[in-house]
């Protein structure tokens, strides 16, 4: 009877998380960049519960990830796809967007599933070339820390200024800083394909070897807007 059940939890474990993949790659890499686009600027709209803008005025790159999906029955996984942009080599405006995934698991007894925006600062160029890799794991080699919220950063958060990576996240309206540690982001050579025509890396894309296209306009009009870097 034990095994039975225990047989049945992960079955409907891979199921749950089958059909989670499923629609995860339901929608377009240009409605992927529409909603991040749509994401950033509710988040920066929020009164004082935003990402403070000296914040994002100093970062390398900004990461959107929009409605990153959770389900879980004792097994639980998180997927979600993303863009990353980053400023581009003058300082003078950002650049074109690279594709990524962003994949975690955990182990537990939890049972539900949701849906949760997530957005990444990264603050310097160690964290910029973590971007760049094929994979990497936050919390690993990128130090990843709970970014703080308001309009402004405070005296309070200084000791947070030095990770590679602020992180926050979106959930049911409430958004605060989150610890991302253990997630992964990887290269999403699919969508990069679907936006640029072949399948670059994000590398090729974050050092400026493309341009960005007419798809990314909305979001890249509004870093621009909520975002200003003194060369």
């Amino acid at each position: 009877m034990i095994k039975y059940a225990s047989r049945s939890a992960c079955r409907l474990a891979l199921s749950t998380m089958f059909l989670m993949d499923l629609s995860a790659w339901a929608d377009t890499a240009a409605e992927r960049l529409d909603e991040s686009a749509t994401v950033l600027s509710e988040v920066m709209e929020a009164p004082d519960q935003g990402i403070p803008q000296d914040l994002l005025e100093d970062a390398h790159c900004v990461v959107i990830v929009p409605s990153v999906k959770k389900a879980a029955f004792i097994i639980g996984g998180k997927y979600g796809r993303g863009f990353a942009v980053c400023r581009n080599e003058r300082n003078t405006g950002w650049g074109a967007p690279a594709a990524i995934r962003i994949e975690g698991g955990s182990i537990g007894w939890q049972v539900g599933g949701s849906e949760t925006d997530v957005i990444m600062l990264v603050m310097n160029k160690s964290g910029m070339e973590s971007l760049m890799e094929s994979k990497f794991t936050l919390g690993g080699a990128a130090e990843v820390a709970a970014g703080p919220v308001g309009r402004k950063s405070t005296a309070e958060t200084d000791a947070k200024m030095s990770a590679k990576i602020l992180s926050y996240s979106r959930s049911r309206g409430i958004f605060a800083g989150v610890s991302l540690g253990g997630a992964t982001l990887r290269n999403d050579l699919d969508s990069n394909k679907e936006l640029y025509g072949k399948r670059l890396n994000n590398r090729e894309i974050l050092m400026q070897k493309v341009k960005a296209p007419a798809a990314a306009s909305k979001l890249l009009m509004l870093l621009s807007r909520y975002s200003k870097h003194e060369a």
